[in-house]
């Protein structure tokens, strides 16, 4: 059984960004726990970037020049897995590094070659210890969190449970940090990630980059990539195994979709900022939805965004509901002139696809 365990760089840090070992042998004792149980582990580990800002002179604070993050991932990345290293080698466990980005999960053939890489270290019993490529990541094709990257390395890894460790207890019905919620809960299950009403806010410390939105967002991802979810707090007692064998009270759990999506479908539904949208006719509705079919341009009865040929947008229909979302097949100014007139005189588009059924995923058990 494989399991993906996530912690964040407010878990994993001081107040000033320096690397907590105090935190990090807490987690290497209790995934060497974990391991009697669940012999496949794979650690996504944030605080590189949060390790290596204090050499650069920011101490409690995180910059926004890309520059400096850059160079500070650079500079902690060895610092933080020389520190796994050591504090992994008391309990007998050699660890390997893999820096990761998102074109790793969606060009066909580097996601063979990662996913061979890990599958070789998990069978060697080397525990695989991934963070994004942020030193040299490209702004256009990187989050800047490891959220969503535990998320399609579940996938990835067809995992059975993803674990997010971060420093809250879970997911609440309120945000717990304001003074006015009253009737505060925390959510122990929740069944459809999509429907929960519960407020979120960005990242929670000065060094850490997520935050619930993008945890919540990953959750989605893997439960869409059929992997059972669970939120839970790091500094917990045996949170990691607790968390896995789903006993006690340790954190919310996100249950997974009946039907999983394919890399590349989740990549569309969930990884890719939306250029536009389009509003479609009941009748295209009708055809995306009940028949499986392609998007035709026919069915667009607006239009709203500049977008290019490959690019992401969403689908409305009439409601203004999100159904789904796509890659099209012609740019915005094509679309606009087959809006202005008939499509089949229209000179740069033909009556033809505008989102291939392969390009589009349904969203309509999935609203936001």
């Amino acid at each position: 059984m494989t399991v993906i365990v996530k912690i964040g760089t407010s878990s994993l840090t001081k107040p000033d960004g320096s690397i907590s070992e105090i935190a990090i042998d807490k987690l290497t004792k209790e995934i060497a726990i974990a391991k009697q149980d669940f012999s496949d582990i794979v650690l996504v580990s944030s605080g590189a970037i949060g390790a290596g800002l204090a050499d650069l002179g920011y101490v409690g604070r995180r910059p926004t020049d890309s520059r400096v993050l850059q160079a500070a991932s650079a500079i902690g990345q060895p610092k933080l897995m020389a520190t796994y290293a050591d504090s992994f080698s008391k309990h007998n466990i050699s660890i390997a590094q893999l820096l990761m980005a998102p074109d790793d999960f969606f060009v066909r053939k580097r996601y063979l070659h990662a996913r061979s890489t890990v599958e070789e270290l998990l069978i060697s019993g080397i525990l695989p210890i991934v963070n994004e490529n942020d030193a040299i990541a490209d702004d256009a094709i990187r989050w800047g969190d490891n959220d969503r990257i535990a998320a399609l390395l579940a996938q990835l890894l067809n995992a059975d449970q993803l674990l997010m460790l971060t420093d809250t207890d879970g997911i609440y019905s309120q945000d717990p940090k304001k003074k006015t919620s009253d009737n505060v809960k925390l959510i122990r299950e929740i069944g459809s990630i999509d429907r929960i009403d519960a407020v979120v806010g960005g990242a929670s410390g000065n060094l850490g980059s997520g935050g619930m939105e993008s945890k919540l967002a990953a959750a989605k991802m893997a439960s869409w990539a059929g992997v059972t979810t669970t939120i839970a707090a790091a500094t917990r007692l045996n949170v990691v195994a607790d968390s896995l064998l789903q006993v006690g009270e340790s954190g919310t759990i996100i249950h997974p979709k009946p039907k999983p999506l394919s890399a590349r479908k989740l990549w569309i539904a969930f990884a890719v900022q939306p250029k536009g949208k389009l509003v479609i006719d009941k009748g295209a509705q009708r055809a995306i939805e009940e028949n499986g079919g392609s998007l035709l341009a026919v069915g667009v009865l607006e239009m709203h965004g500049a977008f290019d040929r490959g690019d992401a947008v969403e689908i409305l229909n009439e409601k203004s509901e999100l159904i789904a979302r796509g890659l099209v097949s012609y740019s915005s100014s094509q679309l606009k002139d087959s809006l202005s007139e008939d499509v089949s005189e229209a000179k740069d588009i033909q009556p033809s696809e505008l989102i291939h059924r392969d390009e589009l995923v349904i969203l309509s058990e999935n609203l936001y």
